[in-house]
């Protein structure tokens, strides 16, 4: 799931990852096994404490079960076999089912409470889908297109702590961080749309 860390940021927590990826691979887990341990996980707690309105622990759980981000690259990167193409393929394919988790689960609650801020989240998840696609789409054409104000790492951070907040109570953060990431994501977007045509 290829979290993006700032580079002041990574090497430090490379340091800390590494020797827990290595005591993963030494009882024998794969890191594709670690991707869709912590992919599950997220999803089930997405699905299970969003709608409900319990946003605090859920973002607590979801924050846990993101840290398989972390580890399954580490873990590819150090093991013998190296990264393969099936797994940036599954990797990829479970980033897009992960974060429409979040998302689709605090839509949920909101439609429930016939809130219409579920209509902005609902277009920050479409537009969240387009960025990768366009991606996608620009490499099949021999085209990096990896650029933009807000890739799926900063989305991912601006969701779960608004999310997070307005579980503790914290008055308009939620309408704040959706439309913030709607936003975002919309801009991103066409800023990646002008790189492929630029490129073309």
């Amino acid at each position: 799931m290829g979290l993006m860390l700032s580079a002041s940021l990574k090497p430090a927590v490379t340091r800390v990852i590494n020797p827990i990826a290595r005591s993963f691979l030494r009882i024998g887990l794969s890191p594709n096994a670690v991707t869709i341990l912590g992919a599950t996980g997220l999803i089930f707690s997405a699905l299970y404490f969003y709608p409900m309105g319990k946003f605090f622990i859920g973002t607590l759980f979801i924050s846990f079960f993101a840290l398989s981000d972390l580890f399954d690259g580490a873990m590819a990167r150090i093991s013998q076999k190296g990264a393969s193409p099936w797994g940036g393929f599954l990797d990829s394919t479970i980033d897009r089912l992960t974060d429409s988790a979040v998302l689709v689960g605090v839509t949920i609650y909101l439609i429930r409470n016939e809130d219409r801020l579920s209509v902005v989240v609902i277009c920050a998840l479409v537009f969240g889908f387009l960025v990768s696609y366009i991606r996608a789409k620009a490499e099949s054409l021999n085209i990096e297109c990896s650029g933009g104000i807000a890739e799926r790492t900063e989305r991912l951070i601006i969701s779960l702590t608004a999310i997070g907040l307005a579980g503790l109570g914290i008055p308009h953060v939620l309408a704040l961080g959706m439309w913030l990431l709607l936003l975002l994501a919309a801009i991103t977007v066409v800023q990646r749309i002008l790189i492929v045509k630029a490129a073309l």
